[in-house]
């Protein structure tokens, strides 16, 4: 049997020929110019041969091979029988990477996180958010840095302080403090001064947008901003310019935010590494901030923004706001445009706050959740939160054995648990079903989302070349079987009716952010979360997770402001900043 690889020995022999006897002019010279000649046609015409083979048809061998690789068996008249149509698909697939396919573009299958029955909330109630009425501006202007955005919405209504101050203030708190914690990629002076200026113009006539007028905030830079490169953190694209809006800066554009820097993100939204370096932890900055929202964490963490916008995929909420001690909210799948966000799995992208408090998540949630025509994952879904709520009333359940486990979090974990029973929660034991694997789902999609970057081998300019980065992935992803990607669909949608049932006396269940299968059960499924702070361990923050029913932001956030109210965790803040 041939091996499908015995074309590029032959062509590197050929090579290594020519390059022998052209290196030899003793040997050349002893020959006879006809013998020359003869010599260079043969490996001339071999040379093409080593083409003609290196680009030839589909054999036997090559699908026996390929075969073997995805765990199939056939005898060779079921290969011989493959092989025509192998060609035809080898056409077909050269036609579709001859077109322009832009990372934005949406796949015809659409992922929808719905269990049968399940009905979206739509009876929207007056958003009742916890607003403080009057906040005196502190004497001590560097106290302002750690102030939420409930507060600083009230120095700016009662016009203690202008959006341009406010504004000037952290966009010199970013120039100071980003040399040691590699957490912006552009700042956005210019508009960010232009749109405050106008937020005090209107303030000044009497108009008000809301709680977001005239706040600044940082977004990550996989975000579309019209007028600045949007470099998705990776060298390939560091000078990419879209000139629009993603749908989310439109939506805080409205609200009155003010978009002060574009922050740092893992290479294409994995780790905390980018082309400018590794962005930093400000509670200890010899350690990275994880990822993939790398900056917006670590720019919230040190007071650099009040908020900042991250996503997540896998993680990339949850993770680096742990390691940085911060709030952050990642909605149910669907519940926020994607529109102008770089793609990586269309069926697992979300986008979500990352803030100071539970109570600031709900503020921002609410003013860029939303239908979109642009992005056709997206659905109207009510938002009742309400922060006069009773939380005893709320029915809470965790996931017992993930708590039982023996984990790094697990001594703060169990004293979160013991302090919400203290604070009158009654907390019922549960599972959840156990997760296929099935997360090849989205290296298939990522893999496709920057297949022109696999096959340019513009993937060597990503800075991170290990075995676990995205080169290696995109390459590895490649021999994915659409068949099992699609059966591994179909394992999803059964894991989603299963939690279904299982959460139908539910509200809210809690589980470990980072121990047992809960981060990758609820991103593949597109529950919502909220991760919070819970304490230190070995001088680093640790963090616990509120989950809760698709479409359940209100309840989730609203036992997490009902933890921090009666807590002081999410107050603390690095020394140094």
């Amino acid at each position: 049997m041939r091996s499908p690889f015995e074309p590029y020995f032959l062509f590197a022999s050929l090579n290594q020929n020519l390059i022998f006897l052209f290196g030899n002019y003793k040997a050349l010279n002893r020959m006879k110019k006809r013998n020359i000649l003869t010599l260079l046609l043969g490996l001339t015409i071999g040379v093409l041969l080593g083409f003609t083979l290196l680009r030839g048809p589909i054999d036997r061998g090559m699908v026996e091979q390929a075969a073997a690789l995805i765990g199939l068996e056939m005898t060779p008249a079921e290969v011989d029988s493959m092989l025509p149509g192998l060609e035809e698909q080898q056409t077909a697939y050269q036609s579709i990477r001859e077109q322009d396919i832009p990372n934005g573009l949406t796949p015809a299958l659409l992922f929808n996180p719905l269990p049968q029955g399940f009905e979206v909330p739509s009876d929207e109630e007056a958003i009742a958010f916890n607003l403080p009425k009057y906040v005196k501006l502190p004497e001590n202007r560097e106290e302002l840095a750690f102030f939420s955005v409930a507060e600083l919405s009230a120095l700016i209504k009662s016009r203690q302080i202008s959006s341009v101050e406010l504004t000037k203030f952290f966009l010199e708190r970013l120039k100071k403090y980003d040399p040691g914690l590699h957490c912006v990629i552009t700042l956005t002076e210019e508009r960010a001064l232009a749109q405050a200026k106008q937020m005090d113009e209107e303030l000044g006539r009497g108009f008000y947008r809301g709680p977001l007028h005239g706040i600044p905030y940082g977004a990550k830079d996989l975000l579309a901003a019209d007028g600045y490169k949007t470099t998705w953190g990776a060298m390939p694209y560091k000078d990419q310019m879209l000139n629009y809006d993603a749908a989310v800066i439109e939506k805080l554009d409205a609200a009155g935010a003010v978009l002060i820097a574009k922050l740092s993100m893992g290479a294409l939204a994995w780790g905390d590494v980018w082309y400018g370096g590794k962005t930093r932890n400000p509670w200890n900055t010899e350690q990275g901030s994880s990822g993939s929202s790398a900056g917006s964490a670590s720019a919230v963490s040190a007071g650099l923004a009040p908020f900042a916008i991250g996503t997540e995929t896998w993680g990339s909420i949850v993770s680096p706001a742990t390691v940085c001690g911060v709030t952050g909210l990642r909605p149910t799948f669907g519940r926020v445009s994607r529109y102008g966000a770089m793609a990586l799995s269309w069926s697992m992208d979300k986008i979500g706050p990352i803030c100071r408090t539970a109570e600031d998540c709900a503020i921002v949630f609410e003013a860029i959740r939303g239908k979109d025509q642009r992005d056709p994952t997206t659905v109207d879904a009510a938002f009742n939160y309400n922060h006069k709520l009773e939380a005893k009333q709320l029915r809470v359940a965790y996931l017992k054995k993930d708590f039982e486990g023996d984990y790094g979090f697990k001594a703060n974990d169990s004293l979160a648990l013991a302090k919400l029973r203290q604070l009158g929660i009654v907390l019922v034991p549960i599972e959840l079903p156990e997760v296929p694997d099935i997360s090849f789902i989205l290296s298939a999609e990522a893999a496709a989302a920057f297949d022109e970057l696999t096959r340019s081998g513009k993937d060597d300019l990503l800075v991170r070349q290990i075995r676990n980065a995205w080169p290696n992935s995109f390459r590895q992803s490649r021999f994915i079987p659409a068949v099992e990607y699609i059966q591994a669909n179909r394992l999803r949608t059964a894991m989603i009716e299963e939690i279904h049932k299982r959460l139908k006396e539910v509200d809210v269940f809690i589980a470990p952010s980072w121990s047992g299968d809960n981060l990758l059960r609820t991103n593949l499924s597109g529950h919502p979360c909220v991760v919070l702070p819970t304490g230190f361990r070995d001088g680093t923050p640790t963090s616990i997770t509120f989950c809760g029913q698709l479409y359940g932001e209100a309840a989730i956030l609203k036992l997490a402001a009902f933890f921090q109210a009666n807590t002081a965790f999410h107050l603390k803040h690095p020394e140094g900043f």
